[in-house]
């Protein structure tokens, strides 16, 4: 820290996939076409989910706010890059810098959550299908996802006010294609050991017990699919976890290899790509996922397009 220049930066300057221009525009394309689909996918579900009565359980009840919420997560994300991508770079005061890194973890944070219900919601219907109806309730339901939301908030309130009581001085570019943490921290000058000690517990806290969670449900749901004496009768069982199984997959395991690793190093080109897996083709994946793997989605997308060309004819 002694040779840095330690005049205060109060504004950043995102340069993500800026050193090769020629990747500019057609970036920019891939991404945008990429956010399109993540909005009509999202958004899509969200309506199929609120006017088809098959889909009204407690299941497709956390699928639509998981869609809700991955909307808004790429919706901080995605515009700020395409930005950067066709100005060749972009300028972002700290304030607004601040509200992404807020808005990114408030959204992440849930998302977290809400995969971990997910899981356990799967876990009673398979384990104690006789009791389902009496403990995923539509009281439990909205108590367990208003959780969700008050734990994201107090997680990305602190995080976000320790992260900007740092100093940031010396050089303000930040090479990532958000004002994520791993890339601000690399530019922070002084004593900024307690303020990254209650960063790292708070995202250690988070991805961990989620993950805690969805794999001691999933461990149980294993014993009682192997229980069941018919090959077709745990297929179909297993076959009702699998999309779930598909996106903890893909957004866990881009997050973990973020986080819970060493990011002293310089930004990558690596880090760039698994950035872009988790804040935009995962939550644009997650309603493919589910509604190609899902038998009650697909049937539920048929009818709806056979109404829509009936009403479409003279």
């Amino acid at each position: 820290m002694a040779g840095r220049n330690h005049t205060l930066v109060t504004d950043f300057f995102l340069i993500a996939f800026t050193e090769r221009p020629e990747w500019g525009l057609p970036l920019f394309l891939v991404f945008l076409s990429f956010y399109f689909v993540t909005l009509l996918g999202n958004v899509g579900m969200i309506i199929l989910i609120g006017k088809n009565r098959q889909l009204h359980t407690p299941m497709y009840f956390f699928l639509a706010h998981l869609s809700f919420v991955d909307t808004c997560y790429s919706s901080v994300i995605v515009p700020q890059m395409l930005a950067v991508l066709w100005d060749q770079g972009a300028a972002i005061s700290q304030a607004r810098c601040a509200a992404q890194f807020f808005f990114f973890t408030f959204f992440a944070s849930i998302d977290c959550y809400l995969l971990a219900i997910m899981a356990y919601d799967r876990y009673v219907a398979v384990c104690q299908p006789l009791l389902y109806a009496t403990v995923v309730t539509e009281r439990v339901r909205w108590g367990l996802v208003a959780g969700a939301y008050v734990a994201g908030f107090a997680s990305a309130f602190v995080r976000t006010v320790t992260a900007f009581t740092l100093s940031f001085c010396g050089n303000n570019e930040i090479d990532f294609i958000f004002c994520d943490l791993p890339p601000l921290l690399k530019l922070t000058c002084g004593d900024s050991f307690t303020q990254e000690v209650v960063i790292i517990v708070f995202a250690t806290f988070v991805m961990p017990a989620c993950v805690l969670v969805i794999l001691v449900s999933y461990l149980f749901i294993i014993v009682a699919i192997m229980q069941i004496r018919s090959a077709g009768g745990r297929a179909k069982t297993f076959s009702t976890c699998a999309s779930h199984l598909t996106a903890v997959s893909l957004f866990f395991g881009t997050l973990i290899f973020m986080y819970l690793r060493d990011n002293s190093g310089q930004s990558s080109e690596e880090d760039r790509v698994v950035s872009v897996l988790y804040t935009v083709v995962t939550p644009m994946l997650n309603p493919l996922i589910y509604s190609l793997r899902n038998k009650e989605v697909k049937e539920a997308v048929m009818k709806a397009l056979s109404r829509s060309r009936a009403s479409g004819r003279p």
